[in-house]
């Protein structure tokens, strides 16, 4: 697929790997972040495991049509990580894959190298390159969109087992054809990034939902008023919460909902939840919904997040409208939105299911950019 040479990459240079990288390549593999997103490494990583892939592994990657790198310094030759093109299967397409050490992060080094793969790879006939990633690992996903790969879904359970249970893979791909432009998220991150990225008023802190949120936000979605008003009403298992927590980044980078935790900026409290969904990029429209923890109400903060929240949206994202909808009895969310300064537009009659199998009303309300 590719000649066994060094090849420029911007900030670095993918040259064949040779036995003495093997103790700078154990080191980074002793990394907390690269044996969770590649639980299929050996643990502890060891020399002889460094050198088991440098003289066994890689050369077994060429002979069947791949290409192994490691990626280096281009001045000091220290190893900044590995990268390689995966053998190509019998209609020619790839896969890409990659790590970077801890000490050459945050300097565009794996944007570089999968870039400069990619080009490499499409310029020697290669008709299609995928790049699969953890479904937690939002900073290789992040690659992906910045090297032109479009996300084209999830494979539930195709990852290598972590903790017993097999890892849910996001899938991105890119082909030949692709402008290979960078794609720009359609709701970016809040400043600061994923997941410590927040926005705040002083009284509330809105921060991006993780999995360290799972237990507080399944006790939110357990309190009586906020299980009537689930689409459809019912108690979800604590199961259900830890996959909406594990893809809130995921989804979130990829467009398809902001998931979102209302906190007290005093004291860090988890105090609610806020989400955008039902993303409509075409129309420039999402719709809002949130609930309040009862310790946390009478004071105002779900309002001081909608405003928050709708704000941030109209000023950061091409949304050009908010939806909400709420009940006709329910008065007191009804009096969030007009004083969030949304409008009531109509009344849907049986849209919403109830209890029992029955079918509520549902008011409907829009606050559209300035």
């Amino acid at each position: 697929m590719l000649p066994q040479e060094a090849i420029p990459a911007g900030p670095a240079v993918l040259r064949p790997p040779v036995q003495g990288d093997a103790d700078q390549i154990a080191r980074a593999c002793a990394d907390p972040d690269i044996a969770r997103f590649i639980p299929f490494l050996p643990s502890p990583y060891s020399r002889d495991d460094a050198l088991a892939w440098i003289t066994k592994t890689m050369p077994g990657v060429w002979e069947n049509g791949g290409a192994g790198f490691v990626v280096a310094d281009p001045v000091t030759d220290e190893v900044l990580g590995t990268a390689m093109l995966k053998p190509p299967d019998r209609f020619g397409a790839t896969e890409v894959g990659y790590w970077l050490a801890p000490w050459a992060r945050g300097r565009g080094v794996v944007t570089a190298v999968v870039r400069t793969l990619a080009e490499r790879a499409f310029a020697r006939g290669v008709p299609r390159i995928g790049l699969l990633t953890d479904v937690e690992n939002v900073a290789s996903q992040h690659v992906a969109l910045r090297c032109g790969f479009a996300h084209e879904g999830v494979l539930r359970g195709a990852g290598t087992p972590r903790g017993g249970t097999p890892a849910d893979i996001a899938a991105f791909g890119r082909l030949s054809t692709d402008p290979g432009d960078p794609i720009t998220p359609f709701l970016p991150f809040f400043p600061g990034g994923f997941p410590g990225g927040s926005l705040t008023d002083g009284v509330v802190r809105l921060t991006p939902l993780t999995t360290a949120d799972a237990a507080d936000y399944f006790a939110l979605a357990s309190v009586p008023d906020v299980m009537d008003s689930h689409v459809p009403p019912a108690e979800p298992s604590y199961a259900e919460i830890e996959v909406v927590c594990r893809y809130a980044g995921h989804r979130w980078l990829t467009g398809q909902r902001a998931d979102i935790a209302i906190r007290d900026a005093r004291t860090g409290a988890f105090a609610g939840d806020i989400q955008l969904t039902g993303v409509v990029p075409p129309l420039g429209q999402a719709m809002l919904g949130y609930s309040l923890h009862p310790a946390h109400r009478g004071r105002g903060m779900v309002t001081r997040a909608v405003n928050l929240l709708a704000e941030w949206a109209f000023t950061h994202t091409p949304l050009r409208r908010i939806v909400a909808g709420t009940t006709p009895g329910n008065t007191s969310s009804q009096r969030v939105l007009e004083r969030a300064g949304f409008v009531r537009e109509h009344l849907v009659e049986g849209l919403l299911p109830g209890p029992g199998g029955s079918r509520l009303d549902d008011i409907q309300w829009a606050r559209t950019r300035p």
